[in-house]
């Protein structure tokens, strides 16, 4: 099954040749690959580019584990590079795997050749145009883009789109949601017929892929169970509020295993780094100001958060909640958690202050809206509680309930929007 990924490709095409090394990001087995290597070529050969004009390098692949090394990776580029009248178009895959290497030529062992280097030499030759893939953020840390010198683009790739899959949806239409919500888009994944085949590939990618990456970059001995475990409890509690110290104690009550807040971080983000997990901070609307602790943390695809718990827990609410979070990335928006508070009396007459949870508060530029998450909002009660919050930000932008029911979008008398979940990812008209 091919998909176009016309929104990757067309950020690529409009990036070419502008003098920056353009950098695919995003988790493995997304379609970074398929991008660069299916798309990308197919669309240079339209453009009269040759084959011999692509040089392209998988560094994944065991064969060609010579070029890991950042001199060999160069030299061979470099012999590649045969006309100067003609313009070469460098194509490198997991450039993560490239190695940090001594300087041969300093007696300074400190002095290291990184990939960087490799990248920046290459950009200045004028009949150059790269173009390489990642499967770690670091690579794209504040140290990295600061020795790139602001010559670096970024395209992050993310599974399917809800829009992508229904797309290529071959089923009736109306199973098209739960298939989504159930098993993902994972390229892969969507292409296999049976739950079985779904079924094992998902986990298979965790245990043979995912987890395995993160233990061997980081060189995690012994703690494969804990590093399961932690995936596990925060499988379970997407759209709910944690924090380290919490799933510290978690682990202690539940496990029996004594894990200090410090090393959930720490083992959190090397999650955060293969693009497994996001981390989404907690906005005090009213207070303009960000809250250290709690957040959520939302999988980079439902699939294989489901995967994980063996398509056990499947609470349609905070699935919805993780794939509107994703979606919203996607598009290019940055987006927290928001609260607000209210001041209540209780029965006692004594005055207490609540905190009221705004699933999404969503920006880009200028723009902002805020979003609630439900399952339904036909009972006046329910829809007094989903929209509580939003009634108590005391500002103009425009507030939004996303629900499960397939409705005709329609505006209450405060002005917010209500819309079936399927209408709001497939038209993003609807944020405009």
């Amino acid at each position: 099954m091919e998909f176009d990924r016309k929104q990757y490709l067309d950020k690529l095409i409009s990036k070419m040749n502008n003098g920056r090394v353009k950098i695919i990001t995003g988790i493995r087995r997304s379609g970074k690959s398929y991008l660069l290597f299916e798309l990308f070529v197919r669309y240079l050969h339209e453009q009269g580019v040759s084959d011999g004009q692509i040089i392209s390098l998988a560094l994944d692949e065991l064969p060609n584990a010579k070029y890991r090394n950042p001199m060999e990776l160069d030299r061979y580029v470099r012999e590649k590079i045969k006309d100067k009248a003609k313009r070469y178009y460098i194509l490198i895959d997991e450039i993560q795997f490239v190695s940090e290497i001594p300087n041969p030529y300093l007696p300074d062992a400190s002095d290291k050749i990184t990939f960087i280097d490799v990248l920046l030499g290459l950009m200045k030759i004028p009949n150059v145009d790269v173009y390489v893939t990642g499967s770690n953020s670091k690579m794209l840390s504040s140290d990295v883009l600061t020795q790139f010198r602001d010559r670096g683009d970024e395209i992050r790739v993310y599974p399917l789109s809800f829009a992508e899959f229904y797309e290529s949806y071959k089923g009736d239409s109306r199973n098209a949601w739960p298939d989504y919500y159930t098993y993902g888009g994972m390229p892969a994944a969507v292409s296999l017929e049976t739950h079985e085949e779904k079924s094992r590939y998902l986990k298979n990618l965790f245990e043979r892929t995912y987890l395995k990456d993160v233990v061997e970059r980081y060189r995690i001995q012994n703690e494969t169970p804990v590093l399961d475990d932690l995936l596990n409890i925060v499988a379970s509690a997407i759209g709910s509020l944690t924090n380290p110290t919490k799933l510290s104690n978690t682990f202690l009550s539940e496990k029996q295993i004594r894990i200090n807040a410090a090393t959930i971080e720490r083992y959190l983000g090397y999650f955060q780094d293969a693009f497994l997990l996001y981390k989404s901070s907690r906005y005090d609307v009213k207070g303009k100001k960000y809250l250290r602790t709690p957040m959520k943390y939302y999988f980079t695809d439902v699939g294989l958060r489901n995967a994980r718990l063996g398509f056990r827990q499947q609470e349609e609410n905070h699935i919805m909640e993780n794939v509107l979070y994703c979606d919203l990335i996607r598009r290019g928006y940055d987006v927290d958690v928001g609260m607000v508070e209210q001041n209540i009396k209780t029965e006692e007459g004594k005055k207490i202050r609540k905190q009221l949870e705004v699933d999404f508060v969503v920006n880009r530029g200028n723009e902002r809206f805020y979003i609630q998450s439900a399952l339904t909002v036909a009972d006046p009660e329910k829809r007094q509680q989903e929209i509580a919050s939003l009634l108590r930000i005391p500002d103009s932008f425009a507030k939004i309930v996303v629900v499960r029911d397939y409705i005709k979008p329609w505006r209450d008398e405060n002005g917010i929007l209500y819309v079936g979940i399927e209408q709001f990812l497939l038209d993003e008209g609807l944020l405009r």
